[in-house]
C-alpha cells in the first residue's frame, strides 16, 4: 500500500505554522485536521496541503517524515508560497 509524508500549512491565529506528518490516505487526513482531530498541535487552525511525496511502504515514508520534520528552510519556502 502506498504512503504519504505531506506538509501542511496555515495562516492562523499566532502567525504561519507548518506540520509534517504522514498517511496512507492524504484527503482523508487533511480533513480529519481540519475537524481538530488529527495531532493535537493542528487543532483549532485550518490547513491547507502545501507539498507530498508517494513512498511505496510505510518504512519509507516515515523515514522521510523524519528528515523533512528537520528541514527547516524547505518549510519556510512552502510557508512562503501559501500567502
Amino acid at each position: 500500500m502506498s504512503s504519504f509524508v505531506y506538509v501542511l500549512g496555515s495562516n492562523g491565529i499566532g502567525g504561519p505554522r507548518t506540520y509534517v506528518g504522514w498517511t496512507t490516505d492524504l484527503d482523508a487526513r487533511l480533513q480529519t485536521h481540519n475537524a481538530g482531530k488529527g495531532a493535537k498541535s493542528t487543532r483549532g487552525r485550518t490547513w491547507s496541503l502545501l507539498y507530498a511525496e508517494r513512498y511505496v511502504n510505510r518504512g519509507e515514508a516515515m523515514s522521510r517524515e523524519w528528515h523533512l520534520k528537520r528541514d527547516r528552510k524547505l518549510r519556510k519556502t512552502l510557508l512562503d508560497g501559501l500567502s
